[in-house]
């Protein structure tokens, strides 16, 4: 895939990226270059490679999947400036 000048264009104006005129034959060579990148990465044969979550051998730290209330519904609701019946009351928006 090859990204021309009005691609580049339109990429900025969705990014809310200014650029000047000038400016965007750059930008589409810069997408260009990053999009050849990524065909090279797409050859690269990772069949049997586990994914890993740093280069030195660690464990992320797991703890019990349970849903809790948080224990704090007191501490929360006090810095509400309106609750009641537990929960935070807000104005009705909706009529």
């Amino acid at each position: 895939m090859s990204i021309d000048i009005d691609t580049a264009r339109r990429v900025a104006k969705l990014a809310r990226i200014r650029v000047e005129e000038d400016a965007l034959p750059a930008l589409a060579q810069e997408f260009n270059a990053v999009l050849g990148f990524i065909e090279q990465l797409s050859e690269v044969d990772v069949e049997g490679v586990e994914p890993m979550t740093s280069v030195t051998p660690q464990r992320l730290k797991r703890r019990v999947d349970a849903v809790t209330d948080g224990n704090m519904q007191e501490k929360i609701l006090k810095n509400a400036p309106d609750a009641r019946e537990g929960f935070f009351a807000v104005p009705k928006v909706v009529e």
